[in-house]
């Protein structure tokens, strides 16, 4: 090998190293047909990766609780948009987009259970069913006092949620909440947690609410979804959430033993028939709000007695402070109205005011409360 000695060792070791480089590329991509043939660490050939294993059934351990009531009210529970006309720029009228929410098909006829607050103000309603179908819905009904409300929507074989017994939760069981969070992008989400506490009391304006709360994951849009228990039946309606920094996991669900006879007269109705004294009253809270200082220990203060209102021709007056109704202490305008809610209008209801530092029990004859 002459012509090898004439090279300058710098070009022999490339050219050497070259040679090399080659053997080594060539080895490294040989046909891959022959590596898999290649035996693996126990001696035997290697066959590539095995294909999904078949299962027959699922076991049960995959199969939960919370599978089975997906499965069983997932299909029930819609997204419901709201739209309204608002102008452009060019000062046209255009229907536009206020807001999402979800809905739970309780009746075979097209009747969807939500939130007020999911419906208000709305124009056109469109509902979004989980097998794809988009429809056009009516409110039939709405109530702002309990943050429900009807929608029904012309279909026939809809999947309908069985409504359950609330008053039978225990805390520490699980419970599901289905809707659409965020939107109909994430529609038919499925968040677990479990029932944190029973009649739990919040004050919403001048109402009392008695709620669910849960630390299964409720966000915005999952507003009128279902909370179901693990025998796959719908426990409430899910409506608000503690949204404060620092806050998570404090979920709350309408009870549907509070929902169900309400959701009945809005069908029926299309509203709800309350009885009412016709008085304007103030607790030192609500006082305080408007500037005024209230010293009050106990009950709440007549500003205003409606002179076509059962109170006034009962004989109750401004000034006069409520201290009971129907033997219901009335501490607040909330409890005040709570215990109200639950008098059948044209019954009558003995009422313990304070006058003039006396008591007094005035027999008042309920009356249908007005413009709603």
């Amino acid at each position: 090998m002459k012509w090898f000695k004439r090279l300058t060792p710098y070009i022999a070791i490339s050219l050497i190293s070259m040679i090399i480089g080659a053997t080594l590329v060539v080895g490294c991509g040989g046909n891959i047909a022959d590596k898999a043939k290649k035996p693996d660490a126990a001696g035997m050939p290697f066959k590539g990766l095995q294909p999904p294993t078949a299962q027959a059934n699922v076991s049960e351990s995959r199969n939960t609780p919370i599978v089975r009531a997906a499965q069983s009210v997932g299909p029930a529970v819609v997204g419901i948009t709201n739209k309204a006309f608002a102008r452009d720029m060019f000062n046209r009228k255009v229907l536009v987009e206020q807001g999402s929410g979800s809905g739970v098909i309780f009746d075979a006829q097209g009747y969807i259970a939500t939130n007020f607050h999911v419906v208000q103000n709305a124009q056109e309603i469109a509902v979004s069913l989980a097998d794809g179908r988009n429809l056009t819905g009516k409110v039939i009904g709405s109530d702002q006092a309990t943050d429900l409300a009807v929608v029904k929507v012309d279909a026939t074989d809809l999947p309908v949620a069985t409504l359950g017994d609330s008053d039978s939760l225990m805390v520490g069981e699980p419970a599901i909440a289905i809707g659409n969070p965020l939107g109909l992008e994430f529609k038919g989400s499925v968040t677990a947690g479990v029932v944190s506490a029973l009649n739990r009391s919040l004050d919403i304006g001048e109402r009392r609410f008695k709620l669910i709360q849960t630390d299964a994951a409720i966000n915005p849009g999952n507003s009128g979804g279902a909370l179901v228990n693990a025998d796959g039946v719908v426990v409430g309606i899910n409506s608000a959430k503690i949204a404060l920094s620092g806050v998570e996991g404090i979920g709350f669900a309408i009870p549907i033993n509070s929902a169900r006879p309400i959701l009945q007269s809005l069908i029926d109705k299309g509203r709800v028939i309350r009885a009412y004294l016709g008085v304007g009253a103030l607790d030192q809270a609500s006082a305080a709000k408007y500037g005024y200082e209230l010293n009050l220990e106990k009950g709440v203060y007549l500003a205003k007695v409606s002179q076509s209102g059962p109170a006034y021709k009962s004989g109750m007056r401004e000034g006069d402070i409520i201290l009971k109704v129907a033997g219901a202490e009335t501490n607040s305008v909330a409890e005040l109205r709570a215990v109200l809610d639950t008098q059948q209008v044209g019954g009558h209801v003995d009422v313990i005011i304070k006058r003039n530092g006396q008591n007094q029990t005035i027999n008042v004859l309920l009356e249908e409360m007005p413009g709603q």
